[in-house]
């Protein structure tokens, strides 16, 4: 059983959770768009729940799915919340593209603004205004998302896997569990997913995505994202040799950022600690007070 609520006057939605989880899904599948919220995440104990803002057309092509996700994974009180971001596309779930990171703030404390951009180009996820992954198309190739897709927002639990591989589950003890979503913003083409959609149909929509502030990252945001990647990037499947022995073709391979990861693909800490933060300026803040770290 579970119950939520939404208040969408004051454009706010909250998701409580007590023994599956909830969520909303948008009426209109779109071809591209740029998909936002701002969000503020459950505090305390909150092993095994998932929060996800994602989009998928997972129910209208069940072999050929194409998905683009956040999702926020809970931990024991003490820990702090991590996350992790994943693409896949035409069905390439066996070649799955997971990033796992920790956050320089607490999520459970205020508001931040997550959002997808996904034109026929690039696809680029943000924290507030700064850009943490980016993927060309050209790269990726046939497994590039083509088809529309809907946005989903849910809370679940997923003790299986969600906190240290299972090992600590959702204590209802605590519950409820609540997720806020505040505003929301969508922009992109609206489409049927059965009737076969012409390039030109959209082709307005994808030219205001691409001339957009968010579809270009700026020399400054660059390399907020390079310091984000290097602080708090814990798990790439680029470096991940165990599972592919050749990268797949849109992974850029850093040799320093390399040294850092073992062939797991987790990070290596003794060799994070071993570099010193850099002390200019920053969009992304040095993490000091924000709960103990693990490799989970």
């Amino acid at each position: 059983m579970y119950t939520y609520a939404m208040e969408f006057d004051g454009c706010t939605v909250l998701f409580n959770i007590y023994a599956t989880g909830s969520g909303f899904k948008s009426s209109d599948l779109y071809n591209h768009g740029f998909f936002s919220a701002r969000i503020k995440l459950p505090s305390e104990y909150t092993a095994g729940i998932v929060v996800a803002f994602y989009t998928t057309n997972g129910d209208v092509f069940k072999k050929t799915h194409d998905e683009l996700d956040f999702e926020f994974l809970g931990n024991i009180r003490g820990k702090r919340w991590r996350f992790q971001t994943n693409v896949y596309g035409n069905g390439s779930t066996s070649r799955g593209r997971e990033e796992r990171y920790y956050l320089w703030f607490d999520p459970s404390k205020e508001f931040h603004r997550y959002s997808i951009l996904w034109t026929n180009k690039s696809i680029i996820f943000y924290i507030d205004e700064v850009p943490i992954r980016e993927i060309q198309s050209d790269a990726m190739a046939g497994d590039f998302p083509s088809k529309p897709m809907s946005l989903y927002a849910t809370i679940w639990d997923a003790s299986n896997w969600a906190t240290s591989g299972g090992k600590y589950k959702v204590n209802y003890k605590y519950a409820p569990f609540v997720a806020e979503f505040t505003d929301l913003a969508l922009h992109g083409c609206a489409v049927d997913p059965i009737q076969e959609v012409l390039a030109s149909a959209c082709s307005q929509e994808d030219d205001q995505l691409e001339n957009n502030n968010y579809a270009s990252v700026t020399p400054k945001q660059r390399v907020a994202m390079k310091r984000f990647r290097k602080n708090y990037m814990y798990y790439s499947y680029c470096y991940d040799t165990i599972r592919y022995s050749i990268p797949l073709p849109e992974c850029v391979i850093d040799p320093v950022e390399r040294r850092q990861f073992k062939d797991t693909g987790r990070l290596n800490f003794n060799e994070r600690h071993h570099h010193h933060h850099s002390k200019r300026r920053s969009q992304v803040p040095s993490m000091r007070n924000y709960g103990d770290q693990d490799e989970d």
